[in-house]
């Protein structure tokens, strides 16, 4: 029986083998043009020479390993571009990774440009030195709640890999205002940084920070207790043109300046993640409105106490990409942040709203929204008191098709287009 790699000759009784043919180039060129991942597949089944072309051009795995599987990995996949060894935090496995898997990897990937280790709690800063000394051409890193790592190991990082565009350090409560130095100082094109739960991040990191890296267009510092207006003055001032997504959750010590000083110079910003900010008043919330109405699209004000309906009429008016919208837990807010929307004739971009615990919204309210909200797919108005389910349907409210309205806790479902998620 002729192999699979094998074709018949309709002019010859012999069989031609394609593998005597092709070249492993014009092999690769096939492979290019398989859409799927079972194609690509199905294209490795063919023969050990179609196996082995397939593993060479393979960019990215996702894998559970220990040192003998990843040097077995390493020898089939020569081209790997991306190693994914994250853990789940609820379904994690012993030993889980660790500092000789990460030596492993940092000598046989030298390819690698992403290499994904949230939630490996078992590695340590020599695992981290050992990445830095191996792998020079890494973009991305995300060791976010690995939380043995210091500014020892992530140094190493910084020092050696230049060409860092993404890093996550969410959860690395032990990294200081040193590793930011040491990336502006060594990663000019940085673009992404996550410093989630890193309290000991001051104003006087951030500012070293942007120093020398003014590419940045998303910055995580939620539940950085220790920033202030002066650490975001300085951001939005290096940043002015490619920061696009802050987030600034539970920051308390954040107030006006910050928000001012970002109405101000970053006209590009579409995300802010201000919840918990309470010291945010109406006076800079106009400002944002008005400064970056045309790009903003995302964003959470939840529990933001000092804000009232001046600042939601105002956003509702001049933010005209807005999709994303929390107010949750906001008690001044009233029917009257609608009232606006009256003098509106073009339909909002609005996709999602919470406006869980406002305990001032009512019917009339809702009705407002509704009448210039067609793309709603998500309403969250749990603990309104004025707000039920009978009272929608007795008042005949026509809420748009396929949109999901949450009246109360037991029929909450943390939707597609979470706010935890931006």
């Amino acid at each position: 029986m002729a192999s699979s790699a094998e074709i018949s000759d309709p002019t010859n009784s012999n069989a031609v083998c394609i593998n005597d043919v092709l070249r492993d180039d014009e092999l690769r060129a096939i492979l290019t043009k398989l859409d799927t991942d079972k194609d690509k597949e199905l294209f490795s089944l063919v023969c050990n020479r179609w196996l082995r072309v397939q593993s060479s051009e393979r960019r990215r795995i996702c894998a559970r390993a220990g040192p003998h599987m990843l040097r077995r990995i390493a020898v089939r996949f020569t081209r790997l571009h991306e190693l994914d060894l994250s853990q789940s935090v609820s379904r994690s496995f012993y030993p889980g990774v660790t500092d000789s898997d990460l030596a492993v990897i940092a000598s046989a990937f030298t390819s690698l440009r992403v290499l994904l280790l949230q939630n490996c709690k078992g590695i340590t800063d020599s695992g981290i030195v050992a990445v830095g000394s191996g792998l020079s051409s890494l973009q991305t890193l995300d060791v976010s709640y690995c939380r043995k790592l210091t500014d020892i190991g992530l140094l190493n990082v910084a020092q050696s890999c230049h060409d860092m565009r993404n890093l996550n350090l969410a959860g690395c409560r032990h990294i200081t205002n040193a590793l930011l130095e040491n990336l502006a100082k060594n990663c000019p094109n940085l673009e992404e940084l996550c410093l989630e739960g890193c309290t000991r991040i001051t104003d006087l990191g951030l500012t070293l920070l942007v120093g020398g890296c003014q590419k940045i267009n998303y910055l995580s510092i939620n539940k950085c207790s220790s920033i202030t207006d002066a650490g975001i003055s300085s951001i939005s001032k290096s940043c002015p043109f490619s920061l696009r997504t802050l987030k600034m959750l539970d920051c308390f010590r954040i107030g006006d300046e910050s928000i001012l000083s970002l109405a101000k110079y970053c006209r590009n910003l579409e995300t802010l993640v201000i919840g918990g900010c309470r010291e945010i008043s109406d006076e800079s919330m106009k400002s944002l409105a008005a400064g970056c109405g045309q790009s903003l699209k995302n964003l959470r004000m939840d529990w933001c106490s000092n804000i009232s309906d001046v600042s939601l009429n105002s956003i509702l008016a001049q933010c005209i990409n807005l999709e994303i919208l929390d107010i949750g837990c906001c008690e001044e807010v009233t029917d009257s942040a609608f009232q606006g929307l009256r003098s509106n004739e073009r339909q909002l971009s609005l996709k999602l709203l919470k406006a869980n615990n406002c305990l001032k919204i009512t019917m009339a309210g809702i009705s407002l929204l509704l009448e210039l909200c067609s793309c709603l797919k998500y309403l969250d108005v749990r603990s309104c008191p004025y707000v039920t389910k009978a009272g929608c349907e007795e008042a005949g409210l026509q809420f748009p098709e396929h949109c999901k309205v949450v009246f109360d806790c037991s029929s909450y479902l943390d939707p597609g287009l979470s706010l935890d998620t931006i």
